[in-house]
């Protein structure tokens, strides 16, 4: 089972490749994706890392977490779930009754 791991604290210069190159170390990577502003293109300073499985993921956070990467201390952990959006509630927007 894939395990996403969220990478934070990246350098502005770090790309896609280089964020996979550096986790490869430790296993297979799925995909690498570092998150872009999507008006600037500009990196927001964290990506995201999916692995094939645990142990992997395990090692590399074992490996890299507060570790110096492109000149910055990096931040790695496992990935939060996103929560699904609440469910609205109600209709059309028209309150109910009627005349």
């Amino acid at each position: 089972m894939s395990v996403k791991l969220f990478v934070g604290g990246l350098s502005w210069g770090t790309d896609d490749r280089s964020l996979r190159t550096r986790f490869e170390e430790y296993g297979t990577v799925e995909d690498a994706v570092v998150i872009r502003d999507r008006d600037t293109g500009r990196s927001r300073g964290f990506g995201f890392v999916t692995f094939s499985n645990n142990e992997e993921a395990e090692v590399a956070i074992q490996n890299l977490n507060d570790q110096e990467f492109d000149g910055r201390n990096i931040k790695v952990d496992r990935a939060a779930e996103r929560s699904s959006p609440a469910p609205r509630s109600g209709g059309g927007g028209y309150g109910g009754g009627g005349g």
